[in-house]
């Protein structure tokens, strides 16, 4: 007996340990601790749901497959999804794969694929095919937005008719005073000059790629990195801009140390805030 007593102290010992380190919390945009069910309620009244995350995160990754499989569920046909990590150029490998064309194998080998794919995106890919859940490739092809980088918006202006199918309708509306881009033409200097522009381009198709494939009483889920949406710029600076009054739904991806609440700092960046502490393990 006392041998049983001294393992059941040593159980609620160890599971004190655990339970004071969480893996992840999620707060509301008032900075107010919440549960999934909460976020799972309001994304499926959105009409766009913004995925931010970090990139190399993988409770971002966890969630975002939790989340892409519980709106099918409750939406099924009614659901889209689409990713930067994918370009505009890359749709008709997307379109060819989910309809059963091309396999995942052939796919895989003529896209364009970050280095994480197979841990962070694949499963996203997987899910998508086996449900045949449209998946849209939402960012501009990355020679263009280089074009903007060297050059600025000017430089987009030759491109041919076919090649300005893949990106925002020009010219692109652009704010330079949004405080993401002042922040980033802060940081590059006049060097930088058209860093922010590079930035805009990139937001401008995400947006106008959402809208081109987002039908009447679907939900599109976008997977994005955090600084695309957060603070409720870039990419939902042009969904506004191109369809006013759209049921948007921010999402972003923090790293604190202390996990007890969102710092002052991190407050109202997004509808909702998953935190996550600055020691987990990255993807890569």
């Amino acid at each position: 007996m006392k041998k049983l007593f001294f393992i059941f102290c040593g159980f609620l010992v160890l599971t004190s340990f655990s339970t004071d380190k969480p893996a992840w919390k999620l707060f509301d945009k008032s900075g107010k601790e919440c549960n999934y069910q909460n976020l799972l309620d309001e994304a499926s009244k959105a009409d766009v749901v913004l995925f931010g995350e970090l990139h190399d995160n993988p409770i971002s990754h966890w969630l975002q497959y939790e989340l892409l499989s519980d709106l099918y569920r409750m939406k099924g046909a009614q659901l889209v999804t689409g990713a930067e990590m994918f370009e505009t150029d890359n749709q008709l490998l997307l379109d060819e794969l989910i309809a059963g064309q091309i396999s995942l194998k052939n796919f895989e080998a003529e896209a364009k694929l970050w280095p994480n794919y197979s841990t962070d995106y694949k499963p996203m890919v997987e899910f998508a095919l086996e449900h045949r859940i449209p998946f849209i490739g939402t960012n501009i092809p990355r020679r263009y937005a280089a074009m903007v980088n060297r050059k600025g918006f000017e430089a987009l202006d030759g491109l041919s008719n076919q090649a300005k199918m893949l990106i925002a309708p020009l010219p692109v509306q652009y704010d330079s005073a949004l405080p993401a881009y002042k922040a980033m033409l802060n940081m590059g200097g006049h060097l930088g000059a058209n860093l922010p522009k590079a930035q805009a381009i990139k937001d401008a198709t995400m947006a106008w790629s959402i809208l081109k494939y987002l039908q009447a009483g679907e939900i599109f889920l976008h997977l994005n990195g955090a600084y695309h949406s957060d603070n409720y710029e870039g990419i939902v600076w042009y969904l506004r801009k191109y369809r006013p009054g759209l049921h948007i739904l921010t999402i972003t991806t923090i790293e604190q140390a202390n996990m007890d609440s969102l710092l002052e700092e991190n407050l109202g960046k997004a509808n909702f805030t998953i935190l996550v502490p600055q020691t987990m393990t990255k993807t890569h």
